[in-house]
């Protein structure tokens, strides 16, 4: 996601990464007053080191963990240090983070970062930031990162680009003289720094993938390849660290629904190319979503119902399908609005979209924490202090809805109902293996090759290639606790049976 600051692209001579020091020492706890919050909120850390199983990220005594928090930007432009530290303390800004709720922070970072010398304006007056001053780039984020351990954070470190301010490149190689195995370079170098620090949960090993980059052709441009090799360098390094992989932008290898995504949206190529690491219990894939402020897609100029069924269509086919088949988790790493209020196009879809992230218990950063985020503005307001009371409490809301009650899941099935020689009937059977109602639901079946869909009732079916999605019918969507239904009917033509047959539910909450 770009910051919206529009600064000249620093493009210098390949730097050669630093590498090996030893993280800061522990500062004293701050003696600033907690933040603002009215409620401060707390939170218990998990137990570390994290592992994934299935569809969820689990800690070191098997409870599910659900990634929580905020993008908080600025190591990857030319300030070199997040922002907001040119008027508030680092302490201080994290106190805020945890007092509001948050359990994690996406650091987003970039290549030419790691080995510069400088920083932009920071406030020291009045003792604000003192342990940074006369550090390095690195040396601040280890001092930020340690005292986000302090405070019960999980940390996200995110390559956002390799040059500063170079989040509209497309590839993870080919910046600044950047080479790929430069950018390996410094994931290793990093792995090492942090191995031994827990609350460093995760690497996102390249910010939104686009343009040229393809998925599963075995090109020089193939992110999947590429993710591969920097994902085992890094468990070579540090084998207790999760690996964060986002989609690209264009076509994958094997075919595809959806016609247009986002930014490092697309993984629809997990289908037929998954990324492979050495390590077991590892892997975490992650996209980003935004509104209309981001872009006007298509989908965002339709209909308020018919926009809200294609948004609905459009996560299961491009990621949900990820987490409805338990392949790995799904991270959304970056989602922002400037408008959360329902009756706009943005605050609908900010709206839908967080139900859809309460209701699968689908990890998530906001975008951003900084208010400088040109398309979508932050939690904060632009004193950096003051929080926008509508979005903190559409994500306040979403982080009680994933506390208060454990996700929905739903098993599905097809269940033959009549066959004959040049085609076959069926009925989806869909079980709430849940402790909570379902106030709607939505399957998703593929296809057999060559298989067409002839007839089909109770429930909207809508197809794609050879995805078929079918949403409950009005009078069937509620599914109680262990029950079942049996509904959405569908006609086959040719051979075979559909197969991939899983399901998602929206709470009756």
């Amino acid at each position: 996601m770009f910051t919206g600051k529009v600064i000249p692209l620093f493009v210098g001579s390949l730097a050669l990464l630093v590498g090996g020091a030893a993280l800061a020492q522990a500062t004293p706890a701050s003696s600033a007053t907690r933040s603002s919050a009215t409620q401060p909120r707390t939170h218990v850390p998990p137990a570390y080191p994290l592992a994934t199983s299935g569809n969820r990220i689990l800690d070191a005594n098997g409870a599910v963990v659900v990634w929580q928090g905020v993008n908080w930007f600025g190591f990857d432009t030319g300030d070199q240090v997040p922002h907001g530290l040119w008027s508030r303390d680092y302490r201080d800004m994290l106190q805020q983070i945890t007092d509001l709720g948050f359990n994690t922070i996406r650091m987003p970072f970039s290549l030419q970062m790691l080995a510069g010398t400088t920083t932009g304006y920071i406030e020291y007056g009045g003792g604000k930031n003192a342990e940074l001053k006369g550090k390095t780039p690195l040396e601040i984020m280890d001092i930020i990162v340690d005292e986000a351990g302090r405070e019960g954070l999980m940390v996200i470190l995110d390559n956002h680009s390799q040059s500063n301010d170079g989040y509209t490149y497309d590839l993870w190689y080919g910046q600044g003289g950047y080479t790929e195995d430069d950018w390996i370079a410094a994931w290793e170098m990093l792995a090492a720094r942090y191995a031994d620090t827990p609350q460093v949960v995760a690497f996102d090993l390249k910010n939104e993938p686009h343009g040229v980059a393809t998925w599963g052709d075995g090109a020089s441009t193939d992110w999947r390849r590429a993710a591969e090799r920097a994902g085992n360098a890094v468990l070579g390094v540090a084998p207790d660290k999760l690996i964060v992989v986002e989609g690209i932008e264009g076509p994958v290898a094997g075919g595809q629904v959806l016609t247009k995504n986002w930014w490092g949206g697309n993984l629809e190529g997990v289908h037929n190319n998954p990324v492979r690491l050495d390590v077991p219990n590892r892997l975490v894939y992650s996209l980003h979503e935004y509104g209309p402020e981001v872009f006007m897609q298509d989908w965002f100029k339709e209909d308020p119902a018919d926009m809200a069924e294609s948004l609905a269509e459009r996560w299961a086919a491009g990621f949900g399908y990820i987490h409805d088949e338990e392949i790995a988790p799904v991270y959304v790493g970056e989602f922002g609005a400037k408008q959360v209020d329902p009756s706009t196009t943005e605050g609908r879809w900010i709206t839908q979209f967080a139900d859809y992230l309460a209701d699968t218990g689908i990890s998530w950063t906001f975008w951003s924490w900084n208010p400088d985020s040109g398309d979508t503005g932050g939690v904060l307001t632009d004193d950096w202090t003051t929080v926008h009371e509508d979005k903190m409490a559409l994500l306040t809301e979403l982080m009680d809805g994933v506390r208060s009650s454990t996700p929905i899941v739903l098993k599905a099935r097809v269940v033959r109902v009549a066959s004959w020689k040049s085609g076959s009937c069926y009925l989806v059977n869909v079980r709430n293996v849940s402790t909570q109602p379902t106030k709607s639901w939505t399957a998703r079946l593929t296809l057999p090759k060559g298989a067409k869909v002839t007839s089909q009732w109770n429930g909207k079916a809508t197809v794609k290639g050879r995805v078929v999605t079918i949403a409950a019918p009005v009078w069937g969507g509620v599914i109680s606790e262990g029950g079942s239904v049996q509904h959405g009917g569908l006609c086959i033509s040719g051979k075979g049976k559909p197969t991939k047959v899983s399901a998602t539910a929206l709470a009756h909450r």
